[in-house]
């Protein structure tokens, strides 16, 4: 059987001959999990296209009608960290110094970038596609952190996007795993434009049909006039929206155990609302304690230090054993239930989440030259 190629890559034609930079994550059959063989089809193929004065723009997308990108691809990291005696090991440094890299460059990207964020949007996928200049959502679009489930963090630049939501709403979403509709990515600033998922090629079409100048400004603003033209207010509403003042009040105050309790003690019939819960309390405790020392380091942080802070804890997370037991229990076994240690959040002690933050690799950070 002959070997897919991991990242599609495809350059549309423009009326004014300029031409926009096409890649599809294309690993349909897991949801299109990023790997370390994606990020390093992607991350030249941008950077190529950054340097093309002939490139207008990227366009980015997922292969399939089912997710634009699950996250990372966990089972292949999960692999490496039972293979080696010293976890996190070299493939967990390469493959999340990659992922961090790929991610800030996309932020960072010097011509309008469109991420169509159809389908599920989770993780390592959140993490592609909150850089770019454009982010469309559809009415599948469902958006979530979940890395509480199996013993993580919200990494990738969680830490910065979840500080930037409105209100407290933010460390509700790391540490719930609740999940977002398109009504909800619009709310908190992770999608730019609603479009029906059926006119994707209507607006491949209209950028092939738009003569772009080349200067960034001019065809960002260009690129928005011409997304506007395709959105809808249809869909549906948005739960953060209608519960925002309830998250506010549960997550007040600067102590876990407080909102932890509230957490637990907050009864509701509303399904969103009950699985949220539910996924905090099934959820690791670990976890939980690194999403909420993140959301009070990171307030004043730029976007380049934030990266190298959780590129720290995502080495820690795979040296301590949570991540192994949560991937396991979630996605390899599948009896969904982990044994958290230690198995309570009174049980987390500062040095425990302390020592999440160590070196754990050789020489320079690998992060040092993103940025100030």
């Amino acid at each position: 059987m002959l070997k897919t190629e991991p990242i599609l890559l495809e350059e549309l034609t423009t009326a004014g001959k300029r031409r926009f930079g096409v890649a599809t994550l294309n690993a349909p059959d897991s949801l299109n999990a990023l790997s370390l063989e994606m990020v390093r089809s992607l991350r030249p193929a941008l950077e190529k296209w950054a340097q093309d004065p002939d490139i207008a723009g990227v366009f980015l997308q997922g292969a399939g009608e089912k997710a634009f990108c699950a996250g990372g691809d966990i089972r292949e990291l999960y692999a490496s960290l039972r293979e080696t005696s010293n976890p996190p090991g070299e493939y967990a440094r390469s493959f999340f110094a990659e992922e961090y890299q790929l991610d800030y460059l996309i932020h960072a990207y010097p011509k309008p970038f469109l991420c169509w964020g159809h389908g599920i949007v989770m993780g390592g996928g959140l993490g592609l596609m909150a850089g770019a200049s454009h982010r469309v959502v559809t009415s599948k679009s469902r958006i979530a952190m979940p890395e509480v489930t199996i013993g993580l963090y919200p990494d990738v630049g969680g830490s910065w996007i979840l500080r930037r939501m409105p209100g407290r709403v933010g460390l509700f979403l790391g540490l719930t795993a609740a999940p977002l509709n398109a009504a909800d990515a619009l709310f908190c600033g992770l999608g730019d434009f609603h479009i029906e998922a059926e006119r994707r090629q209507e607006v491949l079409s209209a950028l092939a049909a738009t003569v772009w100048s080349g200067e960034e400004r001019s065809d960002r603003a260009e690129l928005s006039r011409l997304l506007a033209r395709y959105t809808t207010s249809q869909g549906p509403v948005s739960k953060v929206r209608e519960h925002f003042d309830l998250l506010n009040r549960l997550m007040a105050g600067e102590d876990l155990r407080e909102i932890a309790a509230r957490i637990a003690a907050m009864e509701s019939e509303d399904a969103w609302l009950a699985g949220a819960r539910s996924a905090f309390v099934k959820g690791s405790p670990t976890s939980a304690a690194l999403a909420f020392e993140l959301w009070q380091r990171v307030p004043h942080l730029s976007l380049a230090a934030v990266f190298r802070l959780e590129y720290l804890v995502s080495l820690g997370c795979c040296a301590h054993s949570d991540f192994i037991e949560g991937v396991r229990a979630l996605l390899i076994e599948k009896d969904r239930k982990p044994q958290w240690n230690p198995p309570s959040l009174l049980e987390v002690t500062a040095s425990l989440v302390e020592s999440h933050f160590e070196t754990r690799f050789q020489g320079p950070h690998p992060l040092q030259g993103l940025g100030s």
